[in-house]
């Protein structure tokens, strides 16, 4: 009862072939083995993607600064000669 019986798939069979007929039916389950194989190495390259990320070859350096934090001088301020 769970699985699909031979005669099923032969009905399945036939309904594709109507569906879609002989001709185009090749052109089909080879453009969707081609898409397959694109779908796996993408899978694979993400794959190896996350665990390169995820061990990293060299410890990380903090980057430096290139200001320099020394305490700059405020700027002076003239006297008003107009304050009442």
């Amino acid at each position: 009862m769970g699985g699909l019986q031979p005669w099923h798939w032969i009905i399945v069979i036939a309904v594709f072939v109507l569906l879609f007929g002989a001709k185009k039916l090749p052109d089909a389950a080879r453009s969707l083995g081609k898409s397959m194989r694109i779908f796996k190495s993408e899978i694979k390259e993400m794959q190896s993607e996350s665990q390169s990320a995820s061990q990293p070859e060299t410890p990380a350096k903090p980057i430096t600064s290139e200001r320099v934090d020394t305490a700059a001088p405020a700027p002076e301020q003239s006297p008003d000669r107009h304050t009442a």
